[in-house]
């Protein structure tokens, strides 16, 4: 199986790519709408297509992607019934088996933190996906959104602590670097609901919590009641000036067959050695402007800034380096020849 953790900074929000070698289809657990572009890179780097995403709750700290990269992909979107969310394809209930080609999940209700808690369990019992019900150490809150302590220790005690003790925990969020845990960890030492505490120990506990309230609750929840779709039904606003791919290592890219037909359109920077140049002398029709990369901050005036720009060198790789020089230096329409020169000259 590919197993991909990915993780946003900002909501501290894991999201969990899934995908059987064989099949290639891919589902994509808690996606962040601000991270679409990243995920939809790494399953393109992988050869696989996105078939599935399916939140474990809605969310009150960040918006979900489904709904994006359902516009994007032509994939699916799978939630608990109990959400009620718009643009769901698949409505999952208690019990209920789902998944992708090669991949198959068991959706576990687990509420407390909210009412459409779910948590998602892989066939083999390897692994369990549990939204906010259980974190590594913790759990999620149980103070707003149809939260109840009550509901949540029988959630954590009597579902998800009854698999077995080897299953690996994967959480929606970490705070403090954590990764994963397993079920037998947790029952052992989770700082609420581990060690042998009975449910008047942990509902005494999480009343005692006084946490502020989520700061992106009034914009996230509405909108993941829509699965993520925006207020007017309209996609974000994409570079209009060329088709820019943007890489998982985060570089904006352009293919050669684009900027063949579009060279009057840009200007394009050579950011290779001065011997290389030499060595190669038929790329010079191709190319406006010569930099090496290391002369690229001081000579930057030189670039013209009446047109985008397109760098590029031998692999495609110093021309990534060059995009973010320029965007340091206040370029905003560029990009970077995805494979650069080999992807002509191996035509």
């Amino acid at each position: 199986m590919i197993f991909r953790q990915l993780f946003d900074d900002v909501s501290s929000t894991f999201t969990y790519l899934l995908a059987d070698e064989v099949k290639k289809e891919a589902i994509l657990i808690d996606p962040v709408f601000s991270r679409a572009k990243r995920d939809i890179a790494l399953i393109n780097e992988l050869g696989l297509t996105l078939t599935l995403v399916a939140d474990t709750h809605a969310h009150a700290d960040h918006i979900t992607a489904a709904w994006l990269l359902k516009q994007k992909t032509g994939c699916n979107i799978a939630s608990a019934r109990a959400i009620g969310a718009q643009h769901v394809d698949v409505a999952l209930d208690d019990g209920q088996q789902f998944g992708v080609a090669g991949i198959a999940l068991e959706a576990i209700s687990t509420p407390g933190h909210t009412d459409g808690c779910m948590s998602y369990l892989l066939a083999d019992q390897t692994m369990v996906f549990t939204g906010d019900t259980l974190l590594i150490r913790g759990c999620g809150r149980s103070d707003f959104q149809q939260g109840s302590a009550h509901k949540l220790f029988e959630s954590i005690s009597e579902r998800l602590f009854a698999l077995p003790d080897t299953c690996l925990v994967y959480p929606a969020h970490d705070y403090h670097g954590r990764t994963q845990s397993s079920i037998g960890e947790e029952k052992a030492f989770n700082a609420r609901v581990g060690g042998g505490a009975n449910e008047t120990d942990f509902v005494e506990y999480m009343k005692a919590m006084k946490l502020p309230h989520p700061k992106k609750i009034d914009e996230a929840l509405p909108a993941n009641l829509r699965s993520g779709c925006t207020e007017d039904g309209k996609l974000p606003e994409e570079p209009d000036w060329a088709d820019i791919r943007i890489t998982y290592a985060g570089v904006p890219e352009i293919g050669e067959e684009w900027l063949e037909h579009h060279l009057d359109e840009v200007t394009v920077l050579d950011v290779r050695l001065e011997e290389e140049v030499k060595d190669y002398p038929a790329t010079e029709a191709l190319v406006d402007i010569h930099i090496p990369l290391d002369q690229l901050r001081s000579r930057i005036g030189e670039l013209p800034a009446d047109k985008p720009v397109v760098a590029l060198c031998r692999s495609g790789r110093r021309s990534a380096m060059a995009v973010n020089i320029l965007k340091e230096n206040g370029f905003e329409k560029v990009a970077s020849l995805s494979h650069g020169l080999l992807a002509i000259t191996r035509d």
